[in-house]
């Protein structure tokens, strides 16, 4: 909750007493967001009883029951429960999994109560609390700045802001930042729901909308239901017409309804959603909800946050001037292990003086440390401590060979003017070896590139000047380094002599938080697989673009194609999907960009880690949140959490996601051509001489023999090599588009021809038609399975080739076995007419195979 502070500073610094801030816990409630309530057991169920899917499946279950077929009945209910179980099981663990990488974002805090320093939990801390903060610090709460030495917070999981901000007496501290040099003190304004970070997390209350997969699987379950229910009335009233009885034609007529749903549909998909969510989590991907992984293989637009996603998150010093010439470091993020390059050549201290100058300097005039990888939990990476931007001199310095320690020896400091945002500088003094001192100085550009602070001629200047616009430009954070190494010189008398016209241009440092290693190749396979990759970052425009030109996301750092947040709405003549980078954005402004992508029909995928992503990541169709840098905001708001913070798990999520929605097609192609043939038997079959081609318990047989084992083993098939070449589908087109509803016609008609033609030979040779046609039918489906492998001659889903023989050899056993045949009200077969039948589904494959290289799948 918040509350003024109307007191002095001096009586602020003084704290709450204990009783007061007790009473105020009461009064405004803890300092923690609101969680929700656990998801009853019961709930849960319901939720996954309520899938369109499981809806089709219960009908099924329901109409086999009217049939009087209760071991049939009991399968697809067993379907049901196994569906649901895989479903309820994945949810509760993926919530461990998150619960496991949360950690509050400052589980303790140190306040003044009652005179005298204390240590409390960060959900104690209460409005009007005076809170210290040092190096390291996670602000626990809202607060105005009451005291402050050389204060830096780094605020980029509120604004997206790679840079750190300077915090002065009167200014404002939001929780969750975190400070990175210096100390202070803040009143504490607002808590829990009412600071920053509850403000934004109240930006998720809305429901997200089913998925793109459940979205075409509603429509295509309405229209198969119109159909079947038409086709079974016409299959009902021939054979009344024909003069059949009537309780016989229902009893078919319910159970050619069965056949022709593909009751085995929803565990094709939750197999194929458990088994993506089991890859990911192989891969350090934690999958909140199944139907994300299938979401992720729709997704056209990616859009995804800069700073610690498509970046480092560290700080680097890049690029190096000095009036002899430019340099440039390689290495990763903080390790000191790298080199400077000149002209294309390694330079050490001895081969470049001009470079040990200005570098020996920014290592001098420097408060940071660089901590090396615990090696614990996975840490296996140079850490920055204090100012990023100060560590990335560090690192500069110990890639060109300079030694810090041994620096610190010969030069030791005997002063400083520390850095404040008014003087946008730092200054420090040292003991020179042999008498006399150095004075060394390091700030922004505007400040330091000026005749009263530097000697240098206007020719050096002008060209500094002109270099560090060219630089900026180009997204970097420009520093200037001077100094005054003419030693012995006389002892300077005060900080105004150390800095005013005495010092030389040593050169300038550009840093920029460089894209991550693997970053660039994630953007070329989000092209290749025709997914749009946008960013939206509350970082500047210059170094947005800068990051998004290195990445390939535009033409050019400054393109048409960069714009900010203020920007969308207000400019007219664009739209705000024209945009490729939006800079300068705020938590509302990521939310609008990500509905406007939606509002055209994209499925859009939002990437991020900081609170200021949250909303946005529950308002996208999937939301992909990085668990060891992501803020709990984030983390909860997402339904993919990368464990690893590697954006190009993202892309083999996407994979993943094709493979699912592949296998969905290469079922429904499967079951809905064998559906299709049953119908087409049964209504085409009297007028060729065969009354009733198949009985209800024939049908039933069939149809759990096929859609049984075989279609779920479908949904475990492997990805299309090529799946990752081709553009995601488009977002209104039907499950069954894309030529689908052609081949499955073709399919089924085929089946249709060979089971009839089958049966008529039979009939006109004395043999048992009736059974000829039950297994023809069967095992030409069978083949067709077969046929629909995504890798024919490999191993790679031998669930498949088990499934298949074992549903054949149950097939044969129906005309071989006594029970069976007693049940299914089958004759026995010859040797002959076994081989035959059996045979004739090898066309089934053969058609298929054909079929397959005519339209090739999408």
């Amino acid at each position: 909750m918040g509350v003024g502070t109307n007191h002095s500073t001096k009586v602020a610094l003084e704290g709450l007493p204990q009783g007061e801030a007790e009473q105020r816990l009461v009064r405004y409630g803890a300092n923690e967001m609101v969680p929700p309530p656990p998801t009853p057991l019961w709930r849960r169920v319901t939720q996954q009883v309520r899938d369109p899917l499981i809806l089709v499946l219960l009908a099924a279950a329901v109409l086999t029951l009217a049939t009087g077929d209760l071991p049939d009945a009991c399968v697809i209910v067993l379907v049901i429960t196994a569906n649901t179980a895989v479903g309820v099981a994945q949810e509760v663990r993926a919530e461990r999994a998150v619960a496991a990488l949360t950690a509050l974002s400052a589980p303790a805090a140190r306040v003044v109560r009652d005179g005298e320093e204390r240590r409390i939990r960060a959900a104690d801390v209460v409005p009007g609390d005076v809170v210290l903060l040092g190096e390291g610090d996670i602000v626990p709460a809202d607060g105005e700045v009451v005291e402050a030495a050389a204060l830096l917070v780094d605020e980029s999981s509120l604004t997206g802001e790679s840079v750190p901000v300077d915090k002065d007496t009167g200014d404002t501290a939001a929780s969750g930042t975190v400070v990175v040099r210096g100390r202070g003190a803040i009143v504490v304004t607002a808590t829990g729901a009412e600071s920053a970070t509850g403000r934004i997390a109240s930006l998720m209350g809305t429901a997200s909308g089913p998925t793109p997969l459940q979205r075409r699987l509603a429509g295509f379950s309405r229209v198969l239901a119109a159909v079947t229910v038409a086709l079974c009335a016409v299959v009902l009233t021939i054979g009344l017409l024909r003069g059949q009885p009537v309780e016989l034609m229902v009893v078919a007529a319910i159970s050619l309804a069965v056949a022709a749903v593909p009751e085995s549909l929803p565990a094709v998909v939750t197999l194929g959603l458990a088994l993506g969510a089991r890859r990911m989590a192989a891969r350090n991907a934690i999958v909140r909800h199944l139907p994300a992984v299938e979401t992720l293989g729709s997704v056209t637009v990616l859009a995804t946050d800069k700073t610690g996603t498509l970046t480092e998150g560290r700080m680097v010093a890049e690029r190096f001037w000095t009036p002899a010439g430019e340099a440039q470091a390689r290495g990763n993020g903080y390790d000191p292990a790298g080199q400077v390059v000149r002209d294309g050549d390694t330079v050490t201290v001895d081969d470049a003086p001009d470079l040990a100058r200005l570098l020996r300097a920014a290592v001098l005039c420097n408060d940071a440390g660089l901590q090396p990888p615990s090696g614990t939990d996975g840490d296996t990476v140079w850490h920055a401590l204090g100012d990023p931007t100060e560590a990335a001199l560090l690192v500069a310095g110990a890639r060109l060979g300079l030694d810090r320690a041994a620096l610190a020896r010969e030069l030791p400091r005997v002063d400083e003017v520390p850095f404040d945002s008014g003087r946008k500088r730092m200054t420090t003094v040292h003991r020179g070896p042999h008498g006399g001192w150095l004075v060394v100085s390091k700030g922004a550009p505007e400040v330091m590139l000026r005749a009263e602070v530097l000697d240098d001629g206007p020719a050096v200047l002008t060209a500094a000047v002109n270099r560090a616009e060219e630089l900026a430009g180009q997204g970097y954070r420009v520093l200037a380094v001077a100094g005054d190494d003419r030693s012995p010189r006389p002892s300077p008398d005060t900080p105004a002599d150390w800095e005013t016209g005495r010092l030389s241009l040593l050169g300038l440092i550009a840093i920029l938080d460089p894209p991550r290693p693997t970053a660039a190749d994630t953007v070329t396979a989000c092209r290749t697989a025709g997914i749009v990759p946008v960013m939206i970052t509350g970082d500047h425009p210059l170094t947005a673009g800068a990051v998004a030109a290195r990445l390939g996301m535009l033409g050019s750092p400054c393109g048409s194609a960069v714009t900010t947040g203020d920007s969308i709405g207000h400019d007219t003549a664009r739209k705000p999907t024209d945009a490729r980078v939006y800079a300068r954005t705020t938590p509302e402004q990521k939310l609008d960009i990500v509905q406007a992508w939606r509002q055209t029909g994209q499925v859009v995928a939002m990437t991020g880690d900081g609170v200021n992503d949250g909303p946005a990541l529950h308002q996208a169709d999937i939301g992909v949140a990085m668990g060891r840098r992501g803020t709990e905001v984030a983390r909860q708001a997402a339904d993919l959490v990368l464990a690893d913070d590697d954006l190009g798990t993202v892309v083999s999520a996407v994979e993943e996601g094709r493979r699912v929605y592949a296998n969905v097609r290469r079922f429904l192609l499967y079951g809905l051509c064998g559906g299709t043939a049953e119908i087409l038997v049964m209504l085409l079959g009297p007028f060729l001489g065969m009354p009733l081609p198949l009985l209800p318990a024939q049908i039933l047989w069939i149809n759990l023999l096929t859609h049984g084992l075989p279609g779920v083993a479908l949904g475990a098939e492997p990805a299309d090599p090529a799946a990752m070449g081709r553009p995601p589908r488009p977002p209104g087109e039907s499950v069954l588009g894309a030529g689908l509803w052609p081949r499955i016609l073709l399919m089924g008609c085929f089946v249709t021809a060979v089971t009839l033609l089958t049966g008529v030979w039979a009939h006109d040779t004395g043999r048992p038609w009736q059974s000829m046609v039950f297994l023809v039918l069967g095992a030409t489906q069978l083949g067709v399975a077969l046929a629909s492998r995504a890798r024919h001659g490999s191993w790679a889903n031998p669930f498949l080739l088990v499934a298949v023989a074992a549903a054949l050899a149950l097939q044969i056993a129906g005309v071989c076995l006594p029970p069976l045949r007693a049940l299914l009200g089958t004759d026995p077969l010859s040797a002959a007419d076994l081989g035959i039948a059996c045979g004739l589904s090898a066309l089934g494959y053969l058609a298929m195979r054909l079929q397959t290289r005519i339209f090739p799948s999408r």
